[in-house]
């Protein structure tokens, strides 16, 4: 169990005072105030709502991004970061690897470009506040800063006794892998060798991990492990079931009352599903997914000129027996409303998709004034959210609280618990809801892009 998506609740946590009010508020890449927020509509009011002294009701917004993203437009203080060419980053064992069944493995990026304005790499730039506020791991005990940069953070941080960021190359002369040292030449040898690290699993230790020995050895000396673990994969579990067993009045430490419901009903040992509006999805039976194409992460693609090509903007794809149902045909119409809603987007038809289920590319739609597009860019005129369909909270159930619209065990957002409604109607000049233009605080793009390459 975990907090895992409550990043969405973020802005609305801190414009309700929910647990406690906040006077700054300090993000990075996030675009909450768009494509990365359920009811940006409503998320946008929360951060330019004020009291009634006139203040903000957040107060203050740091914020960190490579471009002028709908988020920046926000911002009280604006941290101007590097792109991916521009910066080093440590893709590593301990957050995401790159890692497979049969290998443990890790990678790096490195700058390939000198930055041409003033920017500096964001976690660089952490480790500079980190040093100025004093906190711990930051400074030395002098008091002076530990890490110049985000790359001597990398080479030396560790995160305990021989184990750091990078699994590759350690140790003074490079060849310990997993447990070792640093090495001060530790990125130089991952640019040598490709930008990554790999270290396969020796044959004989690459099956029945949990319980082979082989193993268990070999993730010791990874660092995965400090000692050999077996492990079980709990195909019933347990911790959940003693959840379950106290919400139904077993034991001594009970739930409280307003949560018995839910627990009872929510943490099941073995995989269930339920729906989780019955009520409030009542004449809306189709199911819609919103997925953020890979071209398209953070909505950065929207800076690339090949990209914008393939994802300048996107429609909402309908099964066949929709399609039909409606009267619809490819480039026409529909207006799309849910409990939330409603939208008006271009359609067209995809085959192989569920009778029931409708799904959009996110993060191709923008807002007038982001990203230095140009007025008319179809990315604002056609592009749009389904975002704009899904509450970050679900609706009253009448017991004085309003549920967050999320995973109750994982506390993932639930992005694909929206249910929609759709009807064929005229074609609008723009995809609808159409938000203002926010003011840019960058100049327009130019009007031609030319480079050449090679010599």
């Amino acid at each position: 169990m975990s907090a895992h998506g409550l990043m969405h609740m973020v802005i609305s946590n801190a414009h309700a005072g929910d647990p406690y009010k906040i006077d700054t508020l300090f993000m990075y890449m996030a675009n909450m105030s768009w494509n990365s927020s359920m009811n940006p509509g409503g998320v946008m009011e929360m951060l330019t709502d004020t009291d009634e002294n006139g203040d903000y009701v957040i107060p203050r917004i740091i914020y960190s991004d490579a471009y002028s993203s709908e988020m920046v437009a926000y911002a009280d203080l604006i941290l101007p970061d590097t792109t991916y060419l521009e910066r080093h980053d440590c893709i590593s064992l301990l957050d995401r690897p790159i890692s497979e069944a049969d290998a443990a493995a890790d990678a790096i990026r490195w700058p390939v470009v000198e930055p041409n304005r003033d920017v500096r790499g964001f976690q660089s730039a952490l480790c500079d506040l980190g040093a100025k506020l004093g906190l711990p791991g930051f400074v030395n005990e002098d008091g002076s800063q530990k890490y110049k940069d985000y790359a001597d953070y990398i080479t030396r941080h560790e995160r305990r006794p021989g184990i750091g960021p990078l699994a590759g190359f350690r140790g003074k002369d490079g060849k310990d892998v997993g447990r070792g040292e640093p090495n001060p030449e530790q990125i130089d040898r991952y640019i040598e060798n490709g930008g990554f690290f790999v270290n396969h699993i020796p044959e004989g230790a690459n099956y029945y991990k949990p319980w082979n020995a082989a193993y268990q050895d070999w993730a010791v000396g990874m660092g995965i492990y400090d000692a050999p673990q077996p492990y079980l994969f709990s195909l019933y579990v347990e911790p959940l079931r003693r959840f379950q067993l106290a919400a139904e009045g077993h034991g001594k430490r009970q739930p409280p009352d307003h949560l018995r419901e839910r627990i009872k009903q929510t943490m099941s040992p073995l995989p269930i599903w339920y729906e989780s509006d019955p009520q409030g999805a009542e004449g809306y039976g189709v199911h819609a997914l919103t997925q953020r194409p890979m071209a398209m992460y953070h909505s950065w693609g929207g800076q690339n000129a090949w990209l914008r090509q393939l994802h300048g903007h996107n429609p909402l794809y309908l099964p066949t027996a929709i399609m039909r149902a409606k009267g619809l045909q490819d480039g026409d119409w529909a207006r799309v409303t849910s409990p939330h809603g409603g939208i008006t987007v271009p359609v067209m038809e995809m085959a192989a998709l569920n009778p029931k289920t409708v799904w959009t590319w996110n993060a191709i739609g923008k807002r007038k004034g982001a990203w230095a597009l140009d007025k008319d860019a179809p990315e604002t005129t056609k592009g749009f959210l389904l975002n704009h369909l899904i509450h970050e909270l679900l609706p009253p159930k009448g017991d004085g609280l309003r549920w967050a619209n999320s995973d109750p065990i994982t506390g993932q957002a639930a992005w694909f618990d929206l249910k929609v409604h759709i009807e064929k109607t005229d074609a609008p000049k723009e995809s609808q809801p159409e938000i203002p233009a926010q003011r840019s605080p960058v100049p327009p793009a130019p009007q031609d892009i030319a480079w050449k390459v090679g010599k």
